[in-house]
């Protein structure tokens, strides 16, 4: 991976490093930008490793009238299945008609719409389910009669970004995690930025041409320290919390369950033996670093579950809880539900002198790669104008290109899943499905020479050794036994509390070199 020299002049300067950070990093280094992106904590350690992990449409923003976002949206989930096809996957999801929440003709007519202006070419289109007659019924209320299944796609959210981190190294762009910015000055020529290093407090100058602010939940901040004025537009900062609970249903759908308060919860099949069940909407202030699910939320969970489902969901059965900030796009209205505040982006640009900074707001994960598409576009007109026609040549690069580990065909992951254990057979098939699932192609990076499992080092549980642990180290940023276990994996679901200090252990002892 690229290493900063003295003090360049960098095209593009990124603070945040989630998954709209990350990705606007890959573009801009794929169409021949010098890139510097700098992170104060983990990369897609916030937001971008606390969603539901869907990659979808939002069937509710049709109620909203966001048909651009929702089209949008609905045409992405096929590209990102097709350039990540190990850690993408199409997912089925039903929706019960229940008795006096939204018509019959309502659903007809939004599914009707869902499958058709988004472009679907592999996902199979909506089908009747009748639950008395189909193994889908398992578990659910026998009042429930009659449900409606149709396809979006499930993403690993924080490997998502990561991924983009790497590509973008991979093409020249500096990524500097537990980094964070703490003053940026416009000059006559561009952007003069000061960073410190989170381990010692060590500080440099970083020179850019062109500043963008991915900063997510705190994108005003970054407002004010850059173009020294609030900005123009509103950020909405929601809550999302999600719980996870032992396996619920032996099948392979989600559930999307329309509650009395107008919200929606998926329950979400998760790691192969659990169920995750989210999310709430609720309006969030303080300092997003701190956000916790609170036992409000996960109450309102096990409840809005329990009333589909003939064996309730008790609060002893969740296993683990998290919870995200959401940075809305809310303009000059404060007012309405957080859950109908939209989910579309919004760019402003701050200009003096020709020297600009691009702030994002709002946005989904779904519809990154546009963003960062869109984001390119409001940037070239600033660049020197060999590198802007050269860049504009590159547009829409990022939807053709896999990602590490993704090059292979989407209907050909089973065929990586065998070919990785015809290589190594003392991989169990879980632990050749999870290693396909997480690093495609890259697998064998990880395991490298290895004949027998002693080969890869020590075993920290649930097949997590040595050998990948350093891998995550040195080729994925990771530091921390959280970072392995509950961003890069969810492996931590696995773990005692005693295995998981133990791992953290061995990351302070090693201290090996950090990606970079």
């Amino acid at each position: 991976m690229a290493e900063a020299s003295a003090n360049p002049v960098y095209d593009v300067a990124i603070i945040g490093g989630g998954i709209n950070g990350c990705g606007i990093a890959r573009d801009a280094a794929g169409r021949g930008l010098s890139v510097y992106l700098c992170e104060k904590g983990d990369l897609g350690g916030a937001t971008s490793s606390s969603s539901t992990k869907l990659l979808h449409g939002g069937l509710r923003y049709l109620e909203h009238y966001e048909f651009r976002l929702v089209r949008e949206a609905l045409q992405e989930r096929e590209t990102l299945w097709g350039i990540a096809p190990h850690f993408v996957r199409p997912l089925r999801f039903v929706l019960p008609h229940t008795p006096g929440m939204r018509p019959k003709w309502l659903l007809r007519l939004g599914l009707f719409l869902y499958d058709h202006i988004g472009g679907r070419k592999r996902l199979p289109g909506t089908a009747t389910v009748h639950f008395d007659r189909s193994p889908i019924g398992e578990g659910l209320r026998e009042s429930l009669k009659v449900g409606y299944e149709y396809s979006d796609c499930w993403v690993e959210d924080n490997r998502l970004t990561v991924m983009n981190a790497r590509s973008a190294a991979e093409l020249g762009a500096v990524i500097e995690p537990h980094t964070r910015c703490v003053s940026a000055d416009r000059g006559a020529d561009g952007w003069r930025l000061t960073v410190a290093r989170e381990e010692d407090g060590a500080r440099k100058t970083v020179n850019a041409r062109i500043l963008v602010n991915a900063a997510g939940p705190w994108a005003n901040g970054i407002v004010d320290l850059a173009a020294k004025r609030p900005a123009r537009g509103k950020v909405r900062l929601v809550q999302g919390s999600h719980i996870v609970v032992k396996k619920l249903y032996t099948h392979d759908r989600c559930f999307i369950f329309q509650n009395g308060d107008g919200r929606i919860v998926f329950t979400i099949p998760y790691e192969d033996d659990f169920t995750l069940i989210g999310t709430t909407d609720r309006d969030f202030s303080g300092d997003p670093a701190g956000v916790r699910a609170t036992e409000e939320e996960i109450v309102y969970l096990c409840t809005a579950a329990s009333g589909y489902f003939r064996k309730p969901v008790d609060r002893a059965d969740v296993v683990w809880s998290y919870s995200g900030v959401r940075p809305l796009y809310s303009g000059d209205s404060d007012g309405g539900a957080a859950q109908k505040a939209t989910r579309d982006y919004v760019l402003e640009t701050d200009e003096e002198n020709g020297i600009a900074v691009v702030s994002i707001f709002g946005g989904k994960i779904t519809t990154y790669r546009r963003l960062a598409e869109s984001v390119l576009e409001t940037l070239i007109p600033h660049l020197p104008p060999a590198k802007a026609g050269h860049a504009r040549l590159r547009a829409g690069w990022t939807g053709r290109a896999a990602l590490p580990g993704g090059g292979f065909a989407i209907d050909a992951f089973s065929d990586r899943v065998e070919a990785l254990r015809r290589t190594y057979p003392f991989l169990s098939p879980r632990d050749a499905l999870r290693l396909t699932r997480y690093y495609g192609t890259d697998a064998a990076r990880v395991l490298g020479n290895a004949r027998s499992a002693a080969d890869l080092g020590k075993a920290f549980g649930a097949g997590l050794t040595e050998a990948e642990v350093d891998y995550l180290v040195r080729h994925e940023w990771a530091r921390t036994a959280e970072d392995i276990l509950f961003r890069r994996s969810k492996l931590g679901l696995r773990l005692t509390a005693g295995e998981i200090a133990a791992l953290d252990r061995h990351l302070q002892d090693r201290r090996l070199p950090l990606a970079g």
